[in-house]
C-alpha cells in the first residue's frame, strides 16, 4: 500500500513515504478508523492511547498522507484516508487468508482454538463443560474470551463466536443455536424480608437489581417499562457483570433477571412469576473457511451440541417455567459441573 500526495502533509514527511507501513501500525489504522475514536481503538488492542496515536502519526509519515481529522467527538477519515481504508481492509484480508492457509496443513486436532462468548455463557455455560472436548482432545488449547461484545470472526478475533445479536457479514457462516429465556427471580432471603411482588404494579414497591449490558438491552426495557422513573431509591445494585449479578441476587440483595437454565444449576433462586419473561435467540457466527481446519471444525460441532434445544430444554424457543424443568430435562444433575464451587448439591434448587 503506498499512497502519496500532498494534502495536509508538509515536504520533510516525505522522506519516508517509500517504507513499506508495518502491520501493526495499519491495524491500529483500521482499529481507529471502525471506531471513530483513538481512545476506543486503544481500549480494544489493550494498548496505550499514546502507543495508537504514535502508530498513526507514524503510518501518515509513511505513507505521506494525511489519514484522520481529528474533532471533539473523536476521528473521522480524510477521503485519501477513505481510500486508504480500501486498501487497508485488502491486506488485512489477504492476512488472514494466509493465516487460515496455514491453519489448515497443521496437526489436524493440535492448536488453539479460539471461541468467544458472552460472559454469562462463558462463565456459567461452557467453560465448565470444556473438560469434554479437552478430554477428547488434549493437545487442543482452548482460548475463550468472555465479553458482551461480539467478536469479530472474520478479523480472527475468534474462530467461532456466541452471542445474543444476530452477526452480519458476506463471508460469516450463521446459525441459531437456540433462545435464552430471562425472568424475574430472588432469594428466599430477600422474600423472606419483603416478600415477592404480585404485579408489575406492585414491582416498584421492591428492590431491583439490574445488569445494564449492551445485549441484554435492560436499559431499553426498563424505559418501556417504567418511563421516567428514576433508578434511585428503587434500584439497589447495578453492574455490567452477570457473575456479580447472580451474586447479588443470590445474597438478598434484590429482585433480577436471571436466564431460567440457571435454575437447574445450583443456586437457590425462587422465580417471581410476572409478565416479565424476555427471550433472546442464540447465535453461532464463523467463517465460512472456518469448518476446513478439523480442530476448528470440532470446536464448533462441541458449540452446536452444547446448545442442542432437545437435551437442554431451556434453550428452546418456548418458555419453561423453572418449575417445569426438572421433568424436561433427562441429562445428568447440572450441578455436578459445579463441584467444589462455592454452591454444592446441599444447595441445589434442581
Amino acid at each position: 500500500m503506498r499512497l502519496v500526495t500532498n494534502r495536509g502533509v508538509t515536504p520533510a514527511d516525505h522522506s519516508g513515504a517509500t517504507t513499506l507501513p508495518d502491520w501493526e501500525h495499519v491495524h491500529t489504522f483500521l482499529e481507529t478508523a471502525r471506531r471513530g475514536s483513538l481512545r476506543s481503538a486503544a481500549e480494544n488492542l489493550s494498548v496505550s492511547y499514546g502507543s495508537v496515536k504514535r502508530r498513526i502519526d507514524e503510518l501518515e509519515r509513511q505513507l505521506g498522507i494525511k489519514l484522520f481529522m481529528r474533532n471533539v467527538e473523536g476521528v473521522s477519515l480524510t477521503s485519501e484516508g477513505q481510500e486508504a481504508m480500501v486498501k487497508a481492509e485488502q491486506m488485512e484480508a489477504a492476512l488472514f487468508g494466509l493465516m487460515r492457509a496455514k491453519e489448515r496443513v497443521t496437526s489436524p486436532f493440535d492448536g488453539e482454538v479460539k471461541l468467544a462468548t458472552t460472559e454469562a455463557f462463558g462463565t456459567f455455560w461452557l467453560a465448565p463443560r470444556l473438560i469434554e472436548l479437552q478430554r477428547s482432545h488434549p493437545k487442543l488449547l482452548v482460548d475463550l474470551n468472555c465479553a458482551m461484545r461480539s467478536a469479530d470472526v472474520l478479523r480472527l478475533e475468534a474462530h467461532a463466536s456466541v452471542q445474543l445479536s444476530e452477526p452480519k457479514g458476506a463471508d460469516v457462516k450463521v446459525m441459531r443455536l437456540g433462545r435464552i429465556h430471562s425472568m424475574p427471580t430472588a432469594a428466599q432471603s430477600y422474600i423472606d424480608v419483603y416478600g415477592a411482588p404480585k404485579s408489575l404494579e406492585d414491582l416498584p414497591k421492591h428492590r431491583l437489581a439490574l445488569q445494564i449490558a449492551e445485549q441484554t438491552g435492560t436499559q431499553e426495557i426498563y424505559d418501556r417499562f417504567y418511563p421516567g422513573v428514576p433508578q434511585l431509591g428503587w434500584v439497589a445494585f447495578r453492574t455490567n457483570n452477570s457473575t456479580a449479578l447472580l451474586w447479588a441476587i443470590i445474597k438478598g440483595i434484590g429482585i433480577g433477571w436471571s436466564p431460567t437454565y440457571m435454575h437447574a444449576m445450583g443456586p437457590q433462586m425462587v422465580p417471581i412469576d410476572l409478565d416479565l419473561v424476555f427471550s433472546f435467540d442464540v447465535w453461532l457466527a464463523y467463517h465460512s473457511d472456518a469448518v476446513q481446519i478439523p480442530r476448528v471444525r470440532r470446536m464448533i460441532d462441541w458449540v452446536k451440541d452444547s446448545f442442542d434445544p432437545q437435551k437442554y430444554p431451556w434453550f428452546r424457543d418456548e418458555f419453561i417455567h423453572p418449575r417445569d424443568l426438572p421433568k424436561e430435562y433427562q441429562g445428568p444433575p447440572l450441578v455436578n459441573l459445579f463441584e467444589g464451587a462455592a454452591w454444592s448439591k446441599r444447595d441445589a434448587a434442581v
